[in-house]
């Protein structure tokens, strides 16, 4: 045991980080096709067409953009006929709501976004997206304020577009909206409205791979587009990659993308896990940031056991958690008083809840998570 530590230690010690730890990567198509064929293309060569869950994505997907392409198709699809789904803005997947109680009695197709009514104890209502009203962004990195009230009253779009450039997003989430901070930071009432939006919206689109992400970023002129009229998402690079709806059958470019990750279905203990990965792909996977985190979660939902491993290891010897890929351990999700150092232990993470990361013993059978490449 004690050499496992020391050869793990020695091969973290001894690797350079130019490695690209991206857990997916795009490709861009430059070949004219219209959305089901492109769709054909990337599930014979790739994985799928492209999904996007967040900015950062965005900002990958305008990078590999062919200078003389202006549009791309993305694995976005309208199934006007499905049950209409309510989203939060930033593609998490909290499931809470807040309703006034008279919610049911509205017809819920007729609004499609979401804002809080302060002077009913917080409640929601849906409204029209083109209404103009105040409304709140968060910062997910910034610790000094993370709620912040915006006066300026904009349709439900234009202050997603708003938080997005000048925040991280629009207030989202279960978490968030409970937030003692929001109530604590923010006088509500001295807003111009009773009535400030909030991350939630409504639609029925859906993306090629079956992702859940709730991840949308329309055009500013979307809501006044006839919703139907298109039914299939492009992304356009000389508007900021933002996207529009298209009649699925035009001929256009399209973006592909690559899972670099893979759960495997077998109980195996932390060391078998990682000597598997190492055989029959690279490694045993690596979190670095929280867009990681949430392309992991999804995937564990998958598994047969309670927890997955990860590919985080305890050293005694010099008394630190470390990656075996070669990655220092910044970005952490460990859950409430964990992880409490302790020999012959390596990081899991949970399959169900949060998914938060625990310490378990390096001999409890679990799944696992390995990186492609």
């Amino acid at each position: 045991r004690a050499d496992m530590q020391w050869n793990l230690l020695l091969i973290w010690l001894g690797q350079c980080c130019f490695i690209d730890c991206q857990l997916y990567e795009y490709h861009y198509i430059n070949e004219a096709k219209n959305w089901t064929e492109a769709q054909q293309y990337c599930r014979e060569k790739h994985t799928d067409l492209a999904t996007v869950t967040n900015m950062t994505d965005m900002k990958r997907l305008i990078n590999i953009s062919a200078g003389d392409q202006s549009e791309a198709w993305i694995g976005l699809y309208d199934q006007t006929n499905a049950h209409r789904s309510w989203h939060w803005s930033h593609g998490s997947s909290f499931s809470f709501r807040h309703w006034n109680l008279k919610f049911n009695n509205q017809r819920i197709n007729s609004d499609k976004c979401a804002m809080t009514v302060f002077d009913d104890g917080g409640r929601w209502r849906n409204e029209n997206c083109d209404e103009r009203k105040p409304f709140i962004c968060y910062d997910e990195n910034d610790s000094s304020q993370k709620y912040h009230l915006i006066y300026d009253s904009k349709n439900w779009t234009e202050a997603q577009s708003y938080c997005r450039q000048n925040h991280t997003d629009l207030i989202s989430g279960k978490k968030q909206l409970q937030d003692g901070e929001v109530n604590k930071g923010l006088n509500l009432t001295t807003a111009n409205s009773h009535y400030i939006f909030i991350g939630l919206f409504s639609d029925t689109w859906m993306w090629s791979d079956g992702n859940s992400s709730s991840f949308r970023h329309w055009n500013l002129k979307f809501n006044n587009q006839r919703i139907n009229s298109g039914k299939c998402a492009m992304t356009v690079f000389d508007d900021g990659g933002r996207w529009k709806n298209e009649n699925c059958d035009e001929r256009k470019p399209f973006i592909c993308y690559d899972d670099n990750v893979i759960l495997v279905k077998e109980a195996m203990n932390w060391e078998d896990a990682l000597y598997y990965c190492r055989d029959h792909h690279h490694d045993l996977v690596t979190i670095t940031n929280m867009d990681d985190q949430r392309w992991i979660q999804k995937k564990v939902k998958e598994a047969s056991t309670g927890y997955v491993w990860m590919g985080l290891r305890y050293t005694c010897t010099l008394d630190f958690w470390f990656w075996v890929s070669d990655e220092v351990v910044r970005y952490k999700n460990w859950a409430k008083g964990q992880p409490m150092d302790d020999c012959d232990m390596s990081g899991a993470m949970e399959t169900g809840g949060e998914h938060k990361w625990f310490k378990r013993n390096d001999a409890d059978m679990f799944n696992f998570i390995c990186s492609k490449h």
